[in-house]
């Protein structure tokens, strides 16, 4: 009785102990085996046997990863203070380095990323912040990707989600867009009253190669004026276009004379 007691007790410590053997992995999962505390090899997806007590296993997400980075002080090369929070975007391609070589890697890409965010923007101005964020992204990918390298860790890109400036640099920042507005706007004034002059010059050499243009362009010029009913306007008479009026229909007295 004692004996068919414990032999059934063996049947199901075996059959428990077969059960949990098995292990399941998802397709985008993976198993990193260790048997006796060496590492043997990388198992998944599907079923997969873990001999208890000799094998251990260690299961591996594939799946890109999105780590948001805490907001970190930045002062940039023109010594602005600002805050700047981002986000990364990574996934595992190796994970036997990712369990060997680091001891936590989630954690140590997430410190990795606030310490390259901080280096890499160091670098660069305010206005490269605010103006070349797409540039920045591409830098701080490339420098986090070459050191998570060794880790089997793929980082595939890094985007900046805020930069936060103090309020006193807000108002420095808008003071000089309005600078910069009025320097282009009195440019572009500048640039007219230049093209302006060029073409009155081209006008009047024109005008001066045959006199009678000129008066031509005195009388439309009366015409255009006289068009207002409302205005009384005292305008001189070019003794040139007196005498032209004199010679064609009142004659030449002087010359009469000397006849």
């Amino acid at each position: 009785m004692i004996f068919n007691f414990s032999f059934g007790t063996l049947l199901i410590a075996l059959a428990v102990l077969a059960i949990s053997s098995f292990r399941i992995l998802r397709e985008y999962d993976r198993g990193v085996v260790f048997m006796l505390g060496r590492f043997w090899k990388v198992k998944g997806p599907g079923l997969v046997l873990v001999i208890p007590g000799i094998q251990q296993m260690v299961r591996v997400g594939l799946r890109t990863v999105v780590m948001d980075v805490p907001s970190q002080d930045v002062i940039s090369r023109d010594n602005v203070s600002v805050k700047v929070s981002a986000v990364v975007y990574f996934r595992v391609v190796d994970p036997q380095k990712a369990i060997i070589q680091v001891e936590d890697f989630l954690n140590a890409t997430s410190q990795l990323a606030q310490t390259t965010l901080r280096s890499v923007l160091g670098k660069h101005e305010l206005d490269d912040m605010l103006a070349e964020r797409e540039r920045l992204n591409i830098d701080i990918q490339k420098a986090l990707d070459t050191q998570t390298d060794t880790w089997g860790i793929k980082v595939s890109n890094v985007e900046i989600k805020h930069v936060d400036i103090d309020e006193t640099m807000v108002r420095a920042i808008a003071r000089q867009a309005e600078a910069e507005r009025e320097r282009r706007a009195k440019v572009i004034h500048a640039e007219g009253e230049l093209q302006a002059s060029e073409k009155l010059l081209q006008a009047a050499q024109v005008l001066a190669q045959e006199p009678q243009a000129i008066q031509l362009r005195y009388l439309e010029t009366l015409t255009v004026i006289g068009a207002d009913k409302n205005t009384t306007i005292i305008f001189p008479m070019p003794i040139d276009l007196i005498r032209m009026f004199s010679d064609k229909y009142l004659g030449n007295p002087a010359k009469g004379e000397s006849k």
